[in-house]
């Protein structure tokens, strides 16, 4: 066994082989960017190297440096992850000549499986069923037109080097084939300098299940069962699971036996994913392709078996043999694997940055299961893919593991940056998926019951929102300022507090005399009493006693109460006119983002909610305005600068 590897890697999948090796006795060589210089798998790690900077080609996928540093650090073997240089011929064949083991497929299995259609004659070679199309050289736009035609629409046109949904598109008439296909072949051009792509016949209701296959140096080869990734966005794998519901153990068997032929076609060693379209009307599976590495949703496998995909991948790379045959494994219970991305479902899924203020992942146990590569404080930066954690749950049953999931996604708490845990918890409720009654167009068909518009608070959290807030004024935090001005020992404080939920805003009335709260939201009355610690909020409102938790980022207010996550802005009506701003001159940024323009002059005289300045955060622009009648003395960043959470902006002098 080896002593130590390198992980050419970063994230959650470098924290995830550490975890193995180091179960294993193996010291860890961890390779990073400057964007990465802090990250957790660098701690975790037994040493570290740094690449170069935060852009991938500039250090991931720098491969002779990666070998120099396997070299220099001792390092036996180069563990590649996925993604990066995980399914790169060149890079496995140069570890392979330098005497450092790769930790994956031979160099030439990698090349057989990476041309799509070089990969579907193969399988064809080796009775792998394939879906009817045309997978040759001949790329005339005439002749794959003909072929269209003959298979007869829809048809889906793709790029034989591609991947991610990218030089894809879905034809169909036969009139918009030949603009179809141009359009495919730039894409596919300018994502894969490769514009040669292969004509399929569309399935109208796919599934998307793939194969776990496992295969030593010695002629061992099996198949750990199946997972359907059939819940997908724009071809993105959104919820994994395994086994896949309602799959006839005929099938299953047929699949398993179908991808260890594929296997063995390519004389494959180590993890890989072959992955099968089945049409849900007939039950027919067809290959689509095979993916030569370890996958994201490899956890939801290991969940089911009992088994360390990543312990396998070491032995099998050291040359032992797979450390069970067929006839020992088995499937226990189900597992489903949720992707918790930084990301906005409701703006298109647009990517969000920022850092991560607050976070707080389930607890973990037997039943559910958090890897991720960053912790609370970590930045979601633009260089990377957005995901913060992969959450997976198991359960004797799928309507157990369902339950686990919607209970662990309701208390995974974040703050900084959006995420699409309430995205995921509407899929997980939806009652097709519930059922099993799953197929690749399962978002786009429910797409308006999984994306509502975004509900306003209810008056019950507004006023779990101002007692915090009330609170943490009270306990002298400067995020509340201004909250409990005017109240005094033994008194009793009548304040007007403001939240606003996008266009909307929502103001609660309180009456305060140290104790107890009488709040007034629109029609509701709520009497309450309520302790804080730090962001833990216990109350007692009306007869119902609640445990949230209140987080204050800039101006955002994001509450936690009953599995729901409320988040608004805070605007104190009283703050500027009662407390004033004279000494609080400095306008501060709140939250990361770039200036995109300055809106006024130095010595310029404003009034009162007059514009600054244009902020750029998350995709969206946020004016920051003159908090009272006064003077701009002075701006400390110019427009297309960066700024963080909490950086002066403006020294502003107030009348």
């Amino acid at each position: 066994m080896f002593t130590k590897i390198l992980i050419a890697n970063r994230g959650e999948i470098a924290c995830r082989v550490i975890k193995t090796a180091r179960a294993m006795g193996i010291r860890t060589v961890a390779v990073y960017s400057d964007a990465d210089a802090s990250a957790r798998f660098v701690k975790l790690a037994d040493e570290a190297y740094r690449l170069g900077p935060a852009p991938a080609a500039e250090s991931y996928l720098k491969a002779d440096l990666i070998l120099d540093l396997a070299k220099q650090s001792g390092a036996q073997a180069v563990h590649p992850g996925y993604g990066f240089l995980s399914e790169n011929e060149d890079f496995a064949a140069a570890c392979e000549a330098a005497g450092i083991a790769f930790i994956g497929p031979p160099a030439s299995a990698i090349a057989a499986m990476g041309s799509k259609s070089a990969a579907k004659a193969l399988m064809e070679k080796a009775n792998v069923p394939l879906v009817p199309g045309y997978h040759g050289d001949n790329q005339d736009e005439q002749f794959l037109k003909a072929e269209a035609d003959k298979m007869g629409y829809p048809v889906l046109i793709k790029a034989s080097a591609g991947g991610g949904g990218k030089g894809m598109r879905i034809v169909e008439r036969s009139d918009d084939f030949i603009a179809a296909l141009a359009s495919c072949q730039r894409e596919a051009r300018a994502s894969f300098g490769d514009d040669k792509v292969l004509v399929e016949k569309y399935l109208t209701r796919p599934r998307h299940v793939e194969i776990q296959v496992f295969a030593d140096s010695l002629g061992g080869c099996v198949y750990l069962f199946e997972r359907d990734c059939s819940v997908q966005r724009r071809h993105q794998k959104v919820l994994e699971e395994a086994p896949a519901p309602h799959l006839p153990a005929e099938t299953r068997q047929a699949m398993g036996e179908a991808a260890v032929a594929a296997a063995r076609a390519v004389g494959y060693v180590g993890a890989g994913t072959v992955e099968f379209i089945m049409d849900v009307e007939s039950g027919q599976f067809y290959f689509m392709e095979m993916n030569t590495r370890l996958q994201v949703e490899h956890p939801v496998t290991e969940m089911i078996t009992g088994q360390d995909l990543v312990a396998w991948q070491l032995k099998v790379a050291c040359g032992q043999p797979l450390p069970l045959q067929q006839q020992q494994l088995a499937i226990h219970g189900h597992s489903i694997e949720a992707r918790i991305y930084a990301e906005d479902p409701d703006k298109g899924f647009l990517p969000a940055t920022g850092t991560l203020v607050h976070l707080q992942p389930p607890a973990e146990s037997a039943h559910v299961r958090v890897d991720t590569g960053v912790l609370q404080g970590d930045t979601i930066s633009p260089f990377y893919d957005p995901m913060i954690a992969k959450l997976i749950v198991w359960g004797e049953t799928r309507e157990a593991a369902l339950q686990q999931l919607d209970a662990a996604l309701a208390a995974y708490q974040v703050v900084g940056v959006t995420t699409n845990i309430r995205f995921l918890r509407r899929i997980a409720a939806n009652p097709a998926f519930a059922s099993g009654d799953v197929d690749t167009g399962l978002i786009a068909r429910y797409h308006d019951s999984l994306l509502p518009v975004p509900a306003a608070p209810s008056s019950e959290q507004l006023a779990l929102l101002a007692v915090g807030e009330t609170l943490a004024a009270a306990s002298g935090d400067s995020h509340a300022f201004g909250a409990l001005q005017g109240w005094r020992l033994n008194g009793t404080l009548e304040r007007r507090l403001g939240f606003a939920h996008g266009e909307q805003r929502c103001d609660v009335l309180l009456r305060y005399d140290g104790k107890d709260f009488v709040l007034n939201i629109g029609d509701d009355t709520f009497h309450a009493s309520a302790s804080l610690q730090g962001s833990r909020l216990a109350t007692k409102l009306g007869g119902k006693q609640l445990q949230a938790t209140l987080v204050r980022h800039g101006l955002q207010r994001v509450l936690f109460a009953d599995g729901e996550r409320i988040a608004v802005d805070y605007h104190d009506p009283y703050a500027y006119e009662e407390a004033g701003v004279h000494g609080e001159t400095h306008l501060k940024a709140p939250m990361p983002g770039r200036v995109v323009a300055l809106l006024a002059e130095n010595g310029q005289t404003v009034a009162k909610g007059e514009p600054l300045l244009i902020l750029e955060a998350m995709k969206m622009e946020h004016t920051i305005a003159a908090p009272a009648d006064g003077k701009v003395l002075a701006f400390y960043f110019a427009a297309g600068e960066q700024v963080s959470d909490g950086d002066e902006l403006v020294d502003f002098e107030a009348d």
